[in-house]
């Protein structure tokens, strides 16, 4: 069916701040566009509803009891045609990408006038996606970060070799003396990513290990 011809849109709302709850009720409720179908205060009632009532879309706090973030992969897994988005208090990097991996379509913040939300929520039941555009220039500037972009760098004798733009920033925290674990939560990558550029950062520059690697890193700096 055309997404045009479908609301009401139902809406699940999860968070464990009834006052939150109250708001968002009340901005949803006056439109003819939404039908609340469900009210949790935590992510394992917020998973079970959703697969009992099928909502169009999940609104969910990321810092409820049970770990939004948990909610977020478990309905998308369990019941991939609902959209869902994120209204938090967390602005940070580690938050955001991390929803975003997880498959939300849309990062709201609490900060927000609540008299858009209904047009929001809207957009994402008709594909958009809903994101401030403060959050929306951290993603494209994240997104150009990781776009493969070279940037040379001293090899061993006078060999010259190229790192990507990705190896240049794992090979910069490593000099800073970030583990393998510190460096995956700053570029919000997994351990095992981390370590497939540590390998490719040494095998590129011709040096044994990533301490060496370090070092070459550092007598260039200094240059």
């Amino acid at each position: 069916m055309n997404p045009a011809f479908k609301p009401p849109w139902r809406v699940l709302i999860a968070d464990d701040h009834a006052p939150t709850r109250v708001d968002v009720r009340h901005a949803l409720d006056g439109d003819e566009r939404f039908e609340v179908c469900a009210e949790l205060a935590d992510a394992a009632e917020a998973v079970h509803a959703a697969l009992h009532e099928r909502p169009d879309i999940c609104l969910l706090d990321l810092c409820m009891p049970g770990g939004g973030l948990a909610a977020v992969w478990e309905i998308t897994a369990r019941l991939p045609e609902a959209k869902i988005v994120i209204l938090t208090v967390s602005d940070t990097d580690t938050s955001l990408f991390s929803a975003i991996q997880a498959g939300v379509r849309g990062y709201l913040l609490k900060t927000m006038n609540l008299n858009r939300l209904p047009d929001a929520l809207d957009g994402v039941c008709r594909g958009e996606a809903a994101m401030q555009r403060t959050l929306m220039a951290r993603v494209l500037e994240r997104f150009r970060r990781r776009e493969p972009r070279w940037r040379q760098t001293a090899g061993t004798g006078h060999t010259r070799y190229r790192l990507t733009s990705r190896e240049w920033e794992v090979l910069e925290l490593l000099a800073q003396g970030r583990s393998t674990a510190e460096i995956a939560e700053r570029l919000v990558l997994s351990s095992s990513a981390v370590r497939v550029h540590v390998a490719s950062i040494v095998r590129k520059l011709g040096v044994h290990d990533r301490a060496a690697a370090v070092e070459l890193f550092r007598r260039r700096s200094d240059t």
